[in-house]
C-alpha cells in the first residue's frame, strides 16, 4: 500500500472506535468499523456478537486491506481520493462507494472500479474530484432516516475526511479528532417496520382506551394498551437480534 495508506488507517480506526452495538444501527456489533456481516462473511459464518467484541485490531486492518482497499484499487488512485473514497466504502458500503465515483467521473452507473476508472481519476482534478465525492456523500447521509440519530458525528466526519483527503492530495497530513462516529451510513433495514409494528400497536391500544374513555377504568385500559405496545415492541427487537446473530 502506498503511504497515504497508514495515514489513512490511523484516521479510520479514529473515527471508527471500539465496540458498538446501537439498536438503530443497520449495522449491528461492530468493532473498529468491521460489522457482524462482515465478520461472518470473512472471518467466521457463525460469529455472534461476542466474536465482533473479540475482533483485534489486526484482524480489522486486515480485513480493510484485502476487501475494501483492494477492491477498489487504492493504490491507483490519486492520493486523497483514495482516502476520500475508502473511508465513504467504509461507512456506506464498497458497491455504493465505487457507483459515486463513477458518478462523480460522469461514466456509466456501475460499481466496479475498472482500468477506465482509475484512468478518468488520474485525468480530473484531484481537488474538485474529492469534493465532489465527500458532497454527495453528505446528501446521501442527510437523505437517511437515521440522520437524526448520527448525523452530528457523519456530518463531523465527512468534513474531517474532506481535510484530511485534501491534505493528502496536497502532500500534507491532518489528523482527525478522536471521536467515534458511530453508525453504518447506509440505507435502513427493517427499521420502518420497526418504527411501524410499535407505532401501530401504540396507535390501536390508543383506541382501544378512546372508545372506554366512558369507563371509570379508562386509566388502567390505557396503562394495560401502552403496557402490550411495550411488550410487542421488545418481542420483536429480541426476534430482530437473535436473527441478526444467527449464523449464515
Amino acid at each position: 500500500m502506498r503511504s497515504t495508506y497508514d495515514e489513512a488507517m490511523r484516521a479510520v480506526f479514529a473515527h471508527e472506535g471500539g465496540y458498538s452495538d446501537d439498536a438503530s444501527d443497520p449495522g449491528g456489533p461492530t468493532k473498529y468499523g468491521i460489522t457482524i456481516a462482515d465478520v461472518r462473511r470473512y472471518l467466521n459464518p457463525r460469529a455472534t456478537a461476542a466474536d465482533v467484541r473479540a475482533l483485534t485490531r489486526t484482524q480489522a486492518e486486515d480485513i480493510y486491506r484485502k476487501h475494501y482497499a483492494a477492491p477498489l484499487r487504492y493504490d491507483d488512485l490519486p492520493a486523497g481520493v483514495d482516502y476520500a473514497l475508502l473511508d465513504y466504502s467504509i461507512n456506506s458500503g464498497i458497491g455504493r462507494a465505487g457507483r459515486v465515483l463513477r458518478r462523480c467521473l460522469h461514466l456509466p452507473d456501475e460499481s466496479t472500479v475498472t482500468d477506465a476508472v482509475i484512468a478518468a481519476a488520474r485525468a480530473t482534478d484531484a481537488v474538485t474530484l474529492i469534493s465532489a465525492i465527500c458532497d454527495e456523500r453528505l446528501r446521501f447521509l442527510r437523505s437517511l432516516k437515521i440522520w437524526a440519530v448520527f448525523g452530528k458525528g457523519w456530518g463531523r466526519r465527512v468534513a474531517e475526511v474532506k481535510i484530511a483527503a485534501l491534505a493528502m492530495a496536497a502532500g500534507s497530513s491532518t489528523h482527525p479528532s478522536e471521536t467515534p462516529t458511530p453508525g453504518r451510513g447506509m440505507v435502513p433495514v427493517a427499521k420502518g417496520a420497526q418504527r411501524g409494528s410499535a407505532a401501530a400497536v401504540i396507535v390501536a391500544g390508543t383506541a382501544v382506551a378512546q372508545q372506554a374513555r366512558a369507563s371509570v377504568t379508562v386509566a388502567l385500559i390505557m396503562i394495560a394498551a401502552f403496557a402490550a405496545a411495550a411488550g410487542v415492541w421488545l418481542l420483536w427487537r429480541w426476534r430482530q437480534r437473535q436473527q441478526q446473530e444467527k449464523p449464515i
